[in-house]
Order: structure tokens, then C-alpha cells, then sequence
């Protein structure tokens, strides 16, 4: 049941973009296409649960022996940015039309405050190492579930007519703030 918890609250009670509204850059930047937004969604997924096992064990037997806690978000920053580079590495030689499709934003993973949010927050929670991944992956789902609802929507208000001043970006915010209003509705829920 602990698991599940931490599952649901992950990926709905606290979604990490739309009711923590952290991760915000690639999720208005990436979400034009469904496509670009499943292949960000998996980026995300790998560097996310790999970045959260990785700063979780640098954590408890580098920098807690050492009394260095104070360097959490220095390494937990170059070791995201190593991750990134490798994601960057590998898609580039599998899927090239992938990697041009994310662009300048598969590099903004490095500076994505929800990956660094999530390894922070594992150990704020005291999590152990398996509910660390738990909480890493069921983030990593919740954050492609938002992306890939809102790109629906916004390829959704393409077609749309809409007033000039509303197309675009401004439209696309309106519908970020419904969408997180939506999922603030399971705020109440506990378990």
C-alpha cells in the first residue's frame, strides 16, 4: 500500500509540473507535438530515475560520511549533466530525427529543476533506495502524462479559431493553468 501511495501521489496529488510547478521550461517549450512530447516524456523517465538512484547513493555513503551535505546540489547538478550528456549521446545515434525534434531542450534536462527537485526530495522524505526509484519513475510518468495531455490540447488549439491576441502562447498558459487546476482537484485525496 506504501507503494502505491507513493505512486498515485507522485503522478496525480502531486504531479512535479502541475501542482509542484517545478520542470516548467521543457513542459510549455516541448509540447507542440504529442511525439516530441513522449520522446521529452522518456527522456526525462531515463535521466530522472537513473539521476535519482545515482545522487541517492552519493548521498548516503559519499556525502553524509563525509560530513559534506552542503555539496548535495553541486553534485547532484554534474551528475544530472553527465546523464544528460549520455541521453544526448545515445539518441543522437538511434533516433537522430528524435534528437533534432527536442532541439535546444534535450540539453535544458540538465537545468530541469524537476529532476534536481525529485533527487532533493527522496531524501527530504527519507526515502530508501527502492521507494526512491518508486517515487523517481512514478514522477518521471507524471511528468510525461502532463506534457503529453497539455501538447494534445495545445495541437487541439491549433485548429481552434480563436481571437488573434489568444493564439499561441497565451492560450497555451490559459490551458496549463486548467489543466493544473484539474489535477490540484486530487490535492484532497490521502492515503
Amino acid at each position: 500500500m506504501e507503494y502505491f501511495a507513493i505512486i498515485f501521489g507522485a503522478i496525480f496529488i502531486n504531479n512535479i509540473v502541475l501542482s509542484r510547478f517545478l520542470g516548467i521550461c521543457p513542459f510549455l517549450g516541448v509540447s507542440k507535438s504529442t511525439s516530441t512530447a513522449i520522446g521529452m516524456g522518456g527522456a526525462v523517465l531515463f535521466v530522472m530515475t537513473i539521476a535519482t538512484i545515482v545522487t541517492y547513493l552519493i548521498f548516503q555513503f559519499l556525502l553524509v560520511p563525509f560530513g559534506i551535505t552542503y555539496l548535495q546540489t553541486v553534485a547532484y547538478i554534474l551528475v544530472i549533466a553527465f546523464l544528460v550528456q549520455v541521453v544526448e549521446i545515445v539518441l543522437k545515434k538511434i533516433s537522430p530525427e528524435l534528437y533534432r525534434a527536442l532541439g535546444v531542450f534535450l540539453p535544458l534536462i540538465t537545468t530541469n529543476c524537476a529532476i534536481l527537485g525529485v533527487a532533493i526530495l527522496v531524501i527530504q522524505q527519507d526515502f530508501n533506495l527502492l521507494e526512491s526509484v518508486v517515487f523517481a519513475i512514478a514522477n518521471a510518468i507524471g511528468f510525461t502524462l502532463a506534457i503529453v495531455l497539455f501538447s494534445s490540447l495545445r495541437e487541439q488549439l491549433e485548429l481552434a479559431e480563436l481571437p488573434t491576441a489568444m493564439k499561441g502562447v497565451p492560450a497555451a498558459l490559459v490551458v496549463a493553468g486548467i489543466l493544473s487546476m484539474a489535477f490540484m482537484g486530487f490535492s484532497g485525496m490521502s492515503f
